[in-house]
């Protein structure tokens, strides 16, 4: 043998003596304190293959048996329905928490394509947290082999996912437990019956709204009077926010506590119920009626793979939905950036750009940093362009001042019904409709009095209950149309329940727009929905009148007020011009030698 292919011998056994050893097979969850022998026991259950028609095989049961025997602790497999086990999962004496096997469903109309088998070490039936694990994660059944007290098999019960029509019934069927050895059914004949039968459901399930469905769920506190009832409201404008989005509400839930809880908002308990319900009704969604932090939107989106928004998220998607002019969409653009900003994901350096050189090493700049920077640079050019429109909108505005001509802002709560009155005065074609916020952008159009005055009457964005500071910081400059109005006619729903904080919402906003000091009328709108008396003590009030904008011979009324406001604002602002002119002749007279 020469030298050379001795050298190359050699060669080729470093090389193979240098190859990483094969992996191990992984055990997930409690495996903290096992035993070198409980471990091995474990991972031999890797070993194990089941076939297409059975639910489990005597060595599998056996094989997961011997390793409660040795652990004291449930142990389970998802088994894949090539018949390989997937997942080998360690619990505790009563329960096991499984690992992350991805999203909510593999499939439209699919399982999961993973079962589970596990045991019971106190022959107790499947419990709940079963139930939940087979119905949120999709998996194709549940099993758990109930051990006697030598950690010996005894019954057997499995659990599957069946479908339910309009959210009665429960959606799983529970078998057993029979005596272990008992005849099971062929698995692959039942699952594909399955499939087949939620495939037909889907297709036959009909969907009225474009966004799928979606629980709504309220938190109020205790020490608040009337606290069920605001709650009710509450959820009621919730409802309608929803429906304005394009989702179908499949239920309500309100809770009632002291405080919301830091993490969960309603807690980790009800939290789980309401997840069960959303999978019975089928549902996507969670919408909180109270806006999360980031905290709270992570800690509930990890109990749940459902969709997890809240009241601003909602807020801002109608916006970005009914946005139509260039002004409106930078508007919602901006403010779903300054939304999203604080809420990006956590940091991951295995996702950063490395660069060379000196001074460039190191784990560099994260992809997150990137898509902060990014969103930053993105936030600085649409302030930029808006407040290129905003001066836009100035010079129109100061043109309609110089023309002398008298504006007239209609403002109020969304859906009070202000495109309506405009339509119904002007003739616009704005679109109105049942929903909240159905027109976004600035309208104005000429109005000709009945003393025959022209004035231009301006439509805005309507006001709503904690809107998004962001939202109303990026929309600003639309409220601010108010700000060149000689009158503003406040348009509040007289039908609404809620009126009264309507009305001290619409306050509040107009103060932070610095336009509570110019001259108001209170319009009480849909006012033909209210009983007879109560109309009466809206007409009472001062500086209020009471109307329906559907009916334009009624509006009369109206109009005659506004001649009359408008005469009052002239003649007080040209009393205030004269005492100014008086006061600036008075000081130079003083000052002059």
């Amino acid at each position: 043998m020469s030298a050379a292919l001795v050298r190359s011998r050699g060669t080729v056994l470093t090389l193979f003596c240098a190859l990483p050893p094969p992996c191990m097979p992984e055990l997930y969850g409690n495996t903290t304190g096992l035993s070198p022998s409980a471990i091995k026991t474990l991972e031999r259950i890797y070993r194990r293959r089941v076939p297409s028609d059975r639910i489990a095989t005597p060595e599998l049961i056996r094989s997961l048996a011997d390793a409660s025997r040795e652990s004291r602790r449930q142990v389970g497999a998802l088994v894949h329905r090539s018949g390989q086990v997937d997942y080998v999962v360690v619990g505790h004496a009563t329960g096991l928490m499984l690992p992350d096997i991805g999203r909510l469903r593999a499939a439209e109309g699919r399982f999961r394509a993973l079962r589970l088998v596990h045991t019971h070490l106190f022959n107790e039936p499947l419990t709940k947290d079963d139930l939940v694990d087979l119905t949120r994660l999709r998996l194709d059944l549940v099993a758990a082999v109930l051990l006697n007290p030598a950690s010996e098999p005894q019954r057997m019960s499995w659990a599957y996912n069946v479908p339910t029509f309009e959210g009665k019934g429960t959606p799983y069927q529970v078998v057993g437990p029979h005596p272990y050895g008992q005849q099971e059914p062929n698995f692959a004949e039942l699952i594909g019956s399955l499939e087949a039968e939620f495939a037909q459901h889907d297709r036959t399930r009909t969907v009225t709204a474009k966004d799928g469905r979606a629980i709504l769920i309220h938190v109020g506190e205790k020490r608040r009077p009337g606290a069920l009832l605001r709650a009710k409201s509450r959820l009621g404008e919730l409802t309608s926010l929803a429906r304005t989005a394009g989702v179908e509400v499949a239920d309500t839930v309100i809770q009632i506590r002291d405080q919301p809880d830091p993490k969960f908002v309603i807690g980790a308990g009800k939290l789980e119920d309401v997840v069960m319900r959303a999978i019975d009704l089928d549902a996507e969604t969670l919408i909180f009626d109270c806006d999360l932090s980031p905290a709270q939107a992570h800690g509930i989106a990890g109990q749940t793979d459902l969709k997890i928004l809240d009241r601003s998220q909602l807020i801002l998607d109608i916006f970005a939905q009914r946005a139509a002019t260039r002004d409106g969409k930078l508007q919602v653009e901006l403010a779903q950036l300054k939304y999203t900003l604080p809420r990006l994901g956590a940091k991951d350096d295995s996702l950063s750009r490395l660069t060379g050189g000196i001074g460039g090493r190191g784990p560099g700049e994260t992809t997150l940093e990137i898509g902060r920077r990014r969103a930053r640079d993105r936030i600085n050019r649409l302030e930029k362009e808006l407040k290129n429109l905003g001066r836009q909108r100035s010079e129109r505005r100061r043109r309609r001042a110089q023309s002398d001509v008298p504006v007239v802002a209609i403002v109020g709560y969304t859906n009070a019904g202000k495109s309506t009155l405009l339509n119904t005065l002007t003739d616009a074609g704005v679109l109105a409709e049942d929903k909240l916020f159905a027109t976004l952008d600035t309208r104005a159009r000429q109005l000709t009095l009945p003393d025959g005055k022209l004035v231009v009457l301006t439509d805005t964005v309507g006001f709503i209950r904690g809107m998004p500071k962001d939202l109303f910081a990026a929309f600003r400059a639309t409220f601010e149309e108010a700000s060149e109005a000689d009158l503003i006619l406040e348009v509040v729903d007289a039908s609404d329940p809620e009126q009264e904080e309507h009305r001290d919402t619409t306050s509040q906003i107009l103060s932070g727009l610095d336009l509570d000091l110019t001259a108001r009328l209170r319009v009480y709108n849909k006012i033909d929905r209210v009983p007879a008396e109560e109309v009466l003590g809206f007409e009472a009030e001062p500086g209020s009148v009471c109307v329906s904008a559907l009916e334009r011979g009624a509006l009369a009324v109206l109009l005659d007020r506004v001649s009359d406001e408008l005469v009052k604002v002239r003649s007080e602002r040209t009393r205030k011009a004269r005492e100014a002119a008086q006061y600036a002749e008075f000081a130079e007279n003083e000052l002059s030698p």
